[in-house]
């Protein structure tokens, strides 16, 4: 039983290893000693064997399987700090940094506001052009102004990491943007428009009358037939940097056909609406003139007579003035209401507002005349018969006499 005992102490007879079928050393195990010193002798060769086992090559891989665990952990505690490093460094230094720059900046940045945008919107626009430092900075400023609910959209000259207020001190005025303002009075001709809008854009005349062939582009109603006089709203207008003379010829033509729209005036009438809203604006100084001017026209086409207007035939042969001469009236044009019944073929002008809303809704009325007594002063009288008017045509004539050569 000792024997037994020794040799499973010292692994030189593992009963467990014979079952599974194999040994440490893969040799069979020695038979059991007979006498004492072949006990002793078999222990000290069990020992020597243990150390063999102890510094054979066999344990090597468990070495190396321990390496292989502490170069993992590394591994893995090595990655977690970069990858902390990487995502959570923003967060910790934010605990440090400031969220705004100190201003006033420097250099020259241009910021587009858009239409219809928000708070947040503008705070990433400029932070994408690095105009402020952080979104959040420019949203604390302006929750602190009252003005910041007024910025307006359009381009404004900035300057690269500015203050949060700073910036809102631009934008919340309304002088910071960068427009070309321009001014087109009412009644112009197509052709004396454009050089109006060059002179202010810089944008040249030839750009502004190739551009106006373009009815797609600008968005001349079918009815207008490409013809864009008419259409040229007269306004004051504010064009941005960048855009070109299709741009503004788009902005002015949209404008006009929102007036016609808002007034119930159809695509398919817009042409004919457009028209006699030209005769007005040529013909009537004042607005409380226009919608019986505009009663006249209708009155007269109704009966199909003869127009008769000066401003028809100066559009034609291409001159301004409130009277024709008989050589005038004697010209061959569609224009020529003295020799052509009904309307001219396209507008003669660009009409006003005023001017449009009496086309499309002109005074009832059965006057046929008008005549301008007083060129000076406006005065317009209205006549039902041609007696009348003769009347009316006599006190102009008297006029005229008194102002030589204004007539």
């Amino acid at each position: 039983m000792k024997d037994h005992l020794e040799a499973s102490i010292f692994g030189d007879h593992d009963e467990s290893r014979e079952v599974q079928g194999h040994t440490d050393e893969q040799v069979p195990p020695p038979p059991p000693p007979r006498t004492r010193r072949e006990a002793k002798e078999a222990e000290l060769a069990a020992q020597r064997a243990a150390k063999r086992r102890r510094t054979s090559p066999r344990s090597k891989p468990s070495v190396l399987r321990r390496l292989a665990v502490i170069v993992l952990a590394l591994a893995i505690v090595g990655g977690g700090v970069a990858i902390a490093y990487t995502y959570l460094r923003p967060v910790v230094v934010g605990f440090f940094e400031p969220n705004d720059y100190p201003g006033p900046g420097s250099g020259s940045v241009r910021v587009t506001v858009a239409h219809g945008a928000g708070g947040s919107a503008i705070a990433t626009a400029l932070v994408e052009q690095d105009v402020v430092k952080t979104t959040k900075a420019f949203i604390e400023a302006a929750k602190d102004d009252p003005k910041s609910a007024g910025i307006q959209p359009g381009v404004y000259e900035m300057r690269s990491q500015m203050s949060a207020t700073d910036a809102l001190a631009v934008l919340v005025d309304p002088a910071n943007r960068i427009v070309t303002k321009v001014v087109v009075p009412e009644g112009k001709w197509a052709k004396e428009v454009y050089p109006i809008l060059s002179a202010a854009t810089g944008i040249p005349v030839a750009d502004y009358a190739k551009a106006a062939k373009d009815a797609a582009a600008l968005g001349l109603p079918a009815s207008a037939k490409g013809n864009v006089e008419g259409y040229l709203f007269p306004a004051s207008y504010e064009f941005e940097p960048d855009t070109t003379a299709v741009d503004h010829l788009r902005t002015m033509v949209a404008e006009s056909t929102e007036r016609l729209e808002a007034l119930g005036v159809t695509p398919e009438k817009m042409e004919r609406t457009m028209i006699v809203a030209s005769l007005v604006e040529a013909e009537a100084r004042f607005a409380e003139d226009r919608p019986k001017v505009a009663r006249v026209v209708e009155n007269r086409l109704a009966q199909k007579m003869p127009l008769q207007f000066d401003s028809t035939v100066n559009y034609a042969i291409g001159k301004h003035g409130i009277t024709t001469t008989d050589e005038d009236r004697a010209s061959k044009s569609p224009y020529n209401t003295y020799q052509v019944t009904g309307l001219p073929p396209g507008p003669i002008g660009n009409p006003g507002e005023s001017a449009i809303q009496a086309a499309a809704q002109p005074a009832p009325g059965p006057w046929l005349y008008f005549v301008t007594v007083d060129p000076t002063k406006g005065t317009t009288k209205f006549a039902v018969t041609y007696e009348e008017h003769q009347a009316n045509v006599a006190e102009f004539q008297k006029w005229c006499q008194a102002n030589k050569g204004q007539c």
